[in-house]
């Protein structure tokens, strides 16, 4: 992905200093924050523009009874290797909580708890064969490393041929419909083998899921990068928003934002693909933009409930009824105690779906009401006036469609501008978007960048 061949060296001769390059980033995620402190570590000047008024992007924040918490849901596992290293090398590794988590299946009007093996074992929609197959598979899956020979292989088709009908039907089908609607059966068996193997390997010695939590949300930890990047020279613009490049033979030479002009001698940009197709193609082929625009994203909606009490015990609850508009019901204070927000239950109902779909298009008080009926089938106790708030978070670009031959569709780091980077969610493969690789892929661009201006320092 990340190629010398298209750096100029006659563009940087200037930079006799590598503190005098000016590296701006698009986009205040995790990716963007990542590689401006890493950045920064090197000496580097580094400007982040975020659009909006706090870091953070997808893992951004809103308040709950004062305490922050993530606009959609979001914990991390205790093989998320980058995280962690992260964390350490912070030194805020005392933030970080853990806690065994249920997780369960709501099922033909039942709820089954799929927490550990035994569960599984126990798991009545199923004939014992098919859950001793079931069993076999996600500890076969765990091991399975090469994954390119399932690039050229439909999730469906394969589930479908190594687990079974009745396994396929009952646990995994309504899951990829969930998720990706129309868009199931041509969904790649490689994202599918990431998810189960990522997910399997987060356990404790019981077989138990265990995962973690940063106290204060992810928020803090953006905010804890946030600090480092400014203590190391850095700058941080929020509220911002790029309106264009200024181009010259093929190079940056600033960026056109709301807030005027800012020159500078690199750019790594974060967003999505499209946004991105959007900012070159004044300046690039529109075989280039193009080819940007072939990879497809899902938006999400996420409504938010803070309830007086809670609903179950499960924390992660997949939702596999085919009736039910959520594709999950994810009960945050079951992983992160209530006594955090005041002793109010946040729930997280979500949906993934086309933007174009009256869910996404809908207010907050719509999409309540719209909810209600559902939630009060799935438990009969429920009641309006458990509801003390509730909030509607979208998000447009939330999924990428992993289709098959999904590696030919990733563009490379490197783009027609000899100084225009992209690093986005879409480009980290095999596995799936997620901080843990937001954060690596943030490191790998802001280490690429910074040795190809030392390079050229060097040469010159």
């Amino acid at each position: 992905m990340l190629d010398n061949s298209s750096i100029d060296h006659h563009y940087f001769s200037n930079n006799r200093n590598k503190i005098t390059s000016h590296i701006a980033i698009i986009g205040g995620g995790f990716t963007g924050l990542t590689a401006a402190y890493q950045l920064t570590l090197q000496g580097y000047r580094v400007t982040v523009l975020e659009k909006e008024k706090e870091v953070g992007g997808l893992a951004g924040s809103f308040e709950v009874n004062g305490e922050k918490i993530e606009k959609f849901y979001h914990h991390w596992f205790t093989n998320d290797k980058y995280l962690m290293e992260l964390v350490k090398e912070l030194n805020v590794e005392d933030q970080v909580t853990y806690r065994t988590t249920r997780t369960g299946i709501y099922y033909a009007n039942n709820f089954f708890n799929l927490s550990s093996p035994l569960d599984l074992l126990t798991f009545k929609p199923l004939h014992l064969f098919n859950r001793i197959r079931l069993g076999f598979f996600i500890l076969w899956v765990r091991r399975l490393k090469n994954w390119k020979k399932l690039e050229s292989i439909n999730a469906h088709k394969w589930l479908l041929k190594i687990c079974g009908k009745q396994v396929y039907q009952i646990v995994w089908e309504p899951l990829l419909r969930g998720k990706f609607g129309m868009f199931a059966e041509s969904i790649s068996a490689v994202w599918f083998w990431n998810k189960v193997k990522l997910r399997g390997g987060s356990r404790n010695k019981d077989g138990g899921e265990m995962l973690a939590y940063y106290r204060g949300g992810f928020a803090a930890l953006a905010e804890r990068l946030e600090t480092e990047i400014s203590l190391n020279g850095g700058e941080i613009k929020t509220n911002i928003t790029v309106q264009g490049l200024v181009v010259k033979s093929d190079y940056v030479v600033a960026i056109q934002t709301s807030q005027g002009l800012i020159n500078v001698d690199a750019v790594i940009a974060t967003p999505a693909l499209p946004i991105i197709a959007d900012l070159l193609a004044p300046h690039v082929s529109s075989e280039y933009v193009d080819r940007l625009r072939q990879v497809q994203y899902l938006a999400n909606v996420c409504l938010v409930l803070e309830l007086n009490r809670s609903l179950s015990k499960t924390y992660w609850l997949n939702v596999n009824d085919p009736n039910f508009p959520f594709v999950g019901v994810i009960e945050h204070t079951n992983l992160e105690s209530q006594e955090t927000y005041g002793g109010r239950h946040i729930i997280y109902l979500s949906k993934y779906l086309l933007e174009t779909e009256n869910l996404y298009n809908i207010n907050d008080e719509e999409a309540l009401n719209y909810s209600i009926p559902y939630l009060t089938k799935m438990f009969p106790e429920f009641s309006r006036d458990w509801i003390i708030d509730y909030h509607l978070w979208k998000a447009r670009y939330s999924q990428p469609i992993v289709l098959n031959h999904y590696s030919q569709l990733i563009p490379e780091a490197t783009t027609p501008l000899k100084n225009f980077y992209i690093c986005t969610m879409s480009q980290i493969y095999p596995e799936d978007r997620g901080t843990n690789y937001a954060i690596r892929e943030g490191r790998k661009i802001g280490d690429f960048v910074g040795k190809q201006i030392q390079s050229v320092k060097l040469n010159n």
